[in-house]
């Protein structure tokens, strides 16, 4: 899995949390801004309590190599060749014109990471963990640490009045199709939305609950006379969806195109229509006329200016009632992304060539590291037009600011990965059911509707054709993670000789908890491990909630050296 990145220089920039196109949205290339950073008293106490650094480099600039890089791919003993890393690194759908097939045949780490800085990896908590009662685990991750007893968002309040990163807005208190209302029943903007989780790390079965949410630009959810209006906004968010998944996307309610002046399903006539067209030419309501303006713009693969996602990531709760995992109310970290400014194809493709031009310019295809101009407050600019920013838990397990170091560790994912969509995940992937009583009915929290009964997504591999997803992964990689130490699933469905069990594949095909949800015990067990890395603020040195120290880990990568996968897993 060579990580292959460039010398990356990126712009400056300043994000608030108000998402508003009448604002300045982007900085020129040589333009320069004075930061001023949040008063230093609260910053310095963070920095005294947990025994951290806002502003230096403690661990390595390289921690957006991702720890599941350094997986020994081929067993030692077997000589067995597992594929995990064709989840990530693959040949992007224009216009991600990110190619990093190759990343699943070689590691080529910048020199400075060829030692593995994620020594997390190899701990063994197993005394720390056991010192910890179940019932303890479970009531800290039942007590939030988002809102106070009052209701009010406490990091909201905690932040200093001069901070000009993301403030905290949301509330988690969603109407029937998803839309969050605060405490005075006004809509925030944010809209939840359920997805197929992404294969390997994020699912729940390896240590974390996690939800997101969309908010466009407060312009796509008015009419022309600047009022709010919700279905317009609604019949925006599908735009977006039919653009950026690049298909055909079901409506759930018919819209007269005449009244809004816009061919949506792109029959050539302004009829009515139940479905949204990838070739869809304009938005609706205000958003049309800034487009004709030039001052948001609309192409498929893309979202447009000042689009926000907020991706909570929680411990694992248990439901009782219903016998399985459940969100936590206690979040450990909260990630923010916004997309400051437009890219057009051109600029996203020169950027993608940018690491041939680097190497070039070396004379040498030895990988450099990468450098992501921004700070802790504003967040950190991935070079093709989107800014991240996250908070995570402080020693006593309320919510921080992440240092610079520890914000780095969110950009390689985000950067330039052949598998993310306009550098993000879980959109591309939400559900599409637009009956509000179906499982598969794509806006809502996992709160309202969780993922039991949902079958098992199929996707396309050259090669290979059509194939259910999850179980494809299963056969490629032998285990329900990267690190292949998830011995939960292993045994569930594989036997002694390594072959899976055919009953276990038909049961995931008709209901994914079978294989993403773990048993109770797995999921106390990784509860306690992670709280235990939360007391050590340990985060740069890896997030991985392992009890035990990880074997099929590579602790050094030699240069030249290779994974042995033959041949790569590459979607069309």
């Amino acid at each position: 899995m060579k990580t292959n990145y460039t010398l990356l220089i990126l712009i400056p920039l300043l994000v608030g949390c108000g998402n508003d196109l009448t604002q300045d949205i982007s900085l020129d290339q040589n333009e320069s801004s004075t930061i001023i950073s949040p008063p230093l008293n609260y910053i310095e106490k963070l920095e005294k309590a947990n025994s951290i650094s806002y502003d230096k480099i403690i661990n390595t600039r390289g921690v957006y190599i991702t720890s599941m890089c350094y997986t020994q791919t081929t067993d030692t003993l077997t000589e067995h060749v597992f594929n995990p890393c064709y989840s990530c690194h693959t040949k992007g759908k224009i216009p991600n014109y990110y190619n990093d097939t190759n990343l699943q045949k070689e590691y080529n780490f910048p020199a400075e990471v060829m030692k593995n800085p994620f020594t997390n990896l190899f701990k063994d908590r197993s005394d720390r963990v056991e010192a910890i009662t179940d019932s303890t685990i479970l009531g800290y991750v039942r007590e939030s640490n988002y809102f106070s007893k009052e209701g009010t968002i406490t990091l909201a309040m905690e932040l200093p009045k001069e901070w000009k990163g993301y403030r905290p807005d949301c509330y988690f208190n969603f109407d029937e199709e998803g839309f969050d209302l605060d405490n005075r029943g006004q809509y925030t903007g944010w809209r939840a939305f359920r997805y197929y989780p992404f294969l390997g790390t994020f699912w729940p079965t390896n240590g974390s609950t996690d939800d997101v949410l969309i908010r466009l630009d407060t312009l796509f959810t008015q009419d022309e006379n600047n009022t709010f209006d919700k279905e317009i906004y609604k019949i925006n968010l599908a735009i977006v969806e039919a653009l950026v998944k690049q298909k055909e996307i079901a409506f759930e309610f018919s819209v007269d195109e005449k009244f809004y002046g816009v061919d949506l399903n792109s029959n050539g006539l302004l009829d009515t229509a139940s479905t949204i067209s990838p070739k869809v030419s304009s938005y609706v309501g205000l958003a049309k006329l800034y487009l004709k303006e030039e001052k948001v713009h609309l192409a498929q693969g893309l979202f447009p200016e000042n689009t926000e996602f907020l991706h909570s990531v929680r411990y694992l709760d248990w439901d009782e009632k219903k016998d399985q995992v459940a969100l936590s109310a206690r979040i450990k970290e909260l990630r923010y992304a916004k997309k400051y400014t437009w890219k057009t194809y051109g600029q996203i493709q020169r950027a993608a060539q940018s690491e041939l031009w680097e190497s070039q310019a070396l004379d040498s295809s030895e990988a450099q590291i990468a450098l992501f101009r921004g700070n802790y407050e504003e967040g950190l600019n991935n070079s093709i037009g989107w800014v991240y920013q996250g908070f995570i838990e402080d020693r006593e397990g309320k919510l921080r600011p992440q240092t610079h170091e520890e914000t780095i560790s969110c950009m390689g994912c985000h950067s330039h990965l052949g598998a993310t969509t306009d550098s993000t995940f879980a959109f591309a992937r939400k559900f599409e059911g637009t009956n509000k009583d179906e499982k598969e009915y794509g806006w809502n929290h996992w709160s309202q509707k969780g993922l039991k009964g949902i079958k098992e997504p199929k996707a396309e591999y050259i090669g290979h054709g059509e194939q259910y997803e999850y179980s494809f992964y299963l056969h490629n990689n032998h285990s329900g993670n990267e690190f292949r130490n998830n011995d939960e699933v292993q045994s569930k469905f594989f036997d002694e000789n390594g072959s899976v069990k055919q009953v276990l594949i038909d049961a995931l095909h008709e209901d994914v908890t079978e294989l993403l949800f773990p048993s109770k015990a797995r999921a106390l067990k990784l509860n306690k491990g992670y709280r235990v890395m939360v007391e050590e603020q340990s985060y740069i040195y890896g997030r991985d909630a392992n009890v035990k120290a990880m074997e099929h880990v590579y602790k050094e990568v030699r240069e030249g050296s290779t994974t042995g996968i033959k041949k790569p897993i590459v979607r069309p």
